[in-house]
């Protein structure tokens, strides 16, 4: 099973940090954010990992390299300027990503959900289908994004006047299929695929209970850094 790590946000609400420095290589616990994602994976038996990139990708490339200081070997997928979302930046990266089901992690997120659990739920998913880690709603966000009735159930999107929603990880797996009506090229973002999806019952998720940070802004980047730099 192949990676793909997503990094080609702008981080508009990081800036000015995110002027000079691209979202994924800021440092928190005293590397890259991304670089967490890296280890973990090469430390989960990982081998390939894709890394999409459109703003100051050049400076991702530079830093991260061909992936052997990690024990990986990285191909990149580089987008235009404003890049293409996420639907649309997984759509443009499905030739390096190859036929079978693959991880996808947003670049910006630190989490400690354990990537092994990925080869069985790839195992375990149908051709087209995809499987959503969730986790509880932060403050910024909540009223979350989907209803989960129990492990590995279809999801229901989250509405108005249902409880129990739960927030989307930035962590899935997907069958390359599940992306094929994106047209090469095509910005597109990944939410219409995800509900197109829930209502033909092929989007199952669970919900994890450990720890996760959205890193959006300044202060959770800040906060993240004291919690990590206070780890054992």
């Amino acid at each position: 099973m192949k990676a793909i790590i997503l990094a080609a946000g702008r981080g508009e609400r990081l800036r000015p940090l995110t002027d000079t420095t691209p979202k994924p290589l800021l440092q928190a616990g005293g590397r890259p954010l991304i670089v967490w994602h890296l280890q973990r994976l090469a430390a989960a038996g990982w081998y390939e990992v894709v890394i999409n990139h459109a703003h100051l990708g050049e400076k991702i490339e530079a830093a991260l390299g061909d992936g052997s200081a990690f024990g990986l070997r990285i191909a990149y997928s580089p987008e235009p300027p404003g890049a293409l979302e996420t639907a649309g930046g997984i759509a443009a990266a499905l030739p390096l990503l190859g036929t079978q089901p693959f991880l996808a992690l947003n670049g910006d997120i630190w989490c400690d959900w354990d990537v092994l659990l990925a080869h069985r739920i790839g195992r375990a998913l149908d051709r087209r289908r995809a499987h959503l880690v969730l986790v509880d709603n932060p403050p910024h966000h909540p009223g979350g994004d989907f209803c989960l009735d129990g492990e590995g159930e279809p999801l229901r999107t989250a509405g108005a006047n249902r409880g129990g929603a739960l927030t989307y990880a930035g962590i899935g797996v997907f069958w390359p299929e599940f992306f094929a009506g994106v047209a090469a090229g095509a910005t597109m973002k990944l939410r219409p695929l995800l509900d197109n999806g829930i209502a033909h019952k092929i989007v199952t998720g669970e919900r994890h209970r450990g720890r996760w940070v959205d890193v959006g802004t300044a202060e959770r980047l800040t906060e993240l850094d004291m919690e990590l730099a206070r780890a054992p």
